[in-house]
C-alpha cells in the first residue's frame, strides 16, 4: 500500500493529485494559467513561477480534501523535478521540499517525460504493464515541449529512438496559430478551427520521412523536424494574405486543416515505421498534443490490430500531477528517494531504465 501526493509545475499548470498504490486516481486538481500568458501568445517563465506560488497551496489543499485525506495520511510527496521550465520548476520543488521535510515523508523526484508515459495506464492500466504481452512498447510523447519515441522492454529497459531536432509538434501548432492570429493556447483553437476544412488543398511538406523525393538518412529515421512545416505556413499566409496580411476567411479553415494534417501524418506515419521496425506489442501516445481527436483517431484508424493501441486520457495527456503521484509509487517501492538538496533540470537527461518495470 501506498499514497502518493503529486505535485507539478513544469510549466503553466499547477497540479497536485493524490495517487494510491500507483494507479488508482483518489484526487486530480489544476490550477490553469492559460488566461495570465494568453496575452503574451506563450508561456513567460517567470509569470508562470509567480502564479505557481500562489497556486501551490490551495490546489494542493484541494486535492487533500478531495481524496478524504490528510498530509498525515500521505506516505510520501513526489514531485516534478524536469525537464521543463527551471523557474517553473523550482517553485514546485521547493514547495515539496517544504511539505516532505515538515511532515517527515520521503521527497521523490520524477521525471515529467516519464510521468507522459505512465499517465497512459493510470486508472485502467493495473497489470497492463506487468504483462508480458504489452512488451516491446512503443511510446510517443508528443507535447509542446517534445517529439519523442521511446522503446521500452519488459525489464525496463529503454532507449530513445528519435526525437525533434528543432521543434517540437506543440510548438508547431501553437506557432501556427499565433502567425494566423488565432490565439493561445494554439493546439486547440487550431484543431477547432480545421473542423470542417479540406485538409488536402494544401500540401504542407512532411519532414524527414522521404516523402519529398529526397532519400532519408538514417539518422534520421525515427527523428522529427517542424521547423520546415512553420515556414512553409508563413509562405503561405504572405502568397494568401489580403492587404492587412491576413488570410481571407474561406481560406483559413482550409489551411489550417491541412496544416494540422501535415503535423499528425508525420507523427502517425514515423511511430508506425518504427512499430514494424521493433516488431512492437504496445503503442502509447501521450502528451498534450495526444488531445487532437484527429491524432487519436488516425492512429485508431491505422494501429495493426495485432498491436495494442494505448491512447492516454485527455486528461492524463495535459500537465498534471496523477501522472507525478503515480510514477511516484514506483520510486517509493524501490525506496529511491531525492535529497533535500535535489536541484531541476530543464532538459531531458539519457533514459536507459523507466522505474515502473524491472
Amino acid at each position: 500500500m501506498g499514497l502518493i501526493l503529486g505535485l507539478e509545475s513544469s510549466c503553466d499548470e499547477t497540479a497536485a493529485s493524490v495517487v494510491r498504490d500507483g494507479y488508482e486516481v483518489l484526487s486530480n486538481s489544476v490550477a490553469s494559467q492559460i488566461a495570465k500568458h494568453a496575452p503574451h501568445g506563450g508561456v513567460v517563465p517567470e509569470l508562470a513561477a509567480r502564479e505557481h506560488l500562489v497556486a501551490f497551496d490551495p490546489v494542493t489543499e484541494a486535492a487533500l480534501r478531495e481524496a478524504g485525506v490528510t498530509m498525515n495520511d500521505i506516505d510520501a510527496v513526489a514531485v516534478t523535478q524536469g525537464p521543463g521550465l527551471i523557474p517553473a520548476l523550482l517553485v514546485g520543488l521547493s514547495f515539496a521540499k517544504g511539505l516532505a521535510a515538515g511532515y517527515k515523508k520521503p521527497l521523490i523526484g520524477a521525471n515529467h517525460f516519464l510521468g507522459h508515459i505512465y499517465g497512459a495506464f493510470l486508472d485502467e492500466g493495473h497489470g497492463v504493464l506487468e504483462s508480458k504481452a504489452t512488451y516491446p512498447l512503443l511510446a510517443l510523447v508528443v507535447s509542446g515541449g517534445h517529439t519523442s519515441l521511446m522503446l521500452i522492454e519488459e525489464n525496463g529497459d529503454a532507449r530513445q529512438l528519435g526525437c525533434t531536432i528543432d521543434d517540437a509538434a506543440g510548438e508547431a501548432l501553437d506557432k501556427g496559430a499565433k502567425l494566423l492570429g488565432l490565439g493561445y493556447p494554439g493546439g486547440p483553437i487550431m484543431q477547432k478551427t480545421a473542423e470542417g476544412g479540406d485538409s488536402r488543398r494544401f500540401d504542407f511538406p512532411r519532414p524527414l520521412t522521404g516523402s519529398a523525393g529526397k532519400a532519408l538518412s538514417p539518422e534520421n529515421r525515427y527523428n522529427f523536424s517542424f521547423s520546415g512545416i512553420k515556414t512553409a505556413l508563413l509562405y503561405h499566409v504572405k502568397n494568401h494574405a489580403d492587404a492587412d496580411g491576413v488570410l481571407p476567411a474561406e481560406l483559413l479553415k482550409d489551411t489550417v486543416a491541412s496544416y494540422q494534417e501535415a503535423v499528425v501524418d508525420v507523427l502517425v506515419r514515423k511511430t508506425l515505421m518504427a512499430a514494424k521496425d521493433f516488431n512492437v506489442k504496445t503503442i502509447v501516445v501521450a502528451g498534450g498534443v495526444a488531445c487532437n481527436s484527429v491524432l487519436r483517431e488516425r492512429f485508431e484508424a491505422l494501429t495493426p490490430k495485432k498491436i495494442q493501441l494505448r491512447l492516454a486520457a485527455r486528461k492524463y495527456c495535459t500537465d498534471n500531477a496523477a501522472m507525478i503521484g503515480g510514477l511516484g509509487w514506483h520510486y517509493f517501492r524501490k525506496g529511491i528517494f531525492a535529497p533535500q538538496n535535489a536541484d531541476s533540470f530543464a532538459r531531458l537527461p539519457v533514459i536507459t531504465k523507466v522505474p515502473f518495470l524491472g
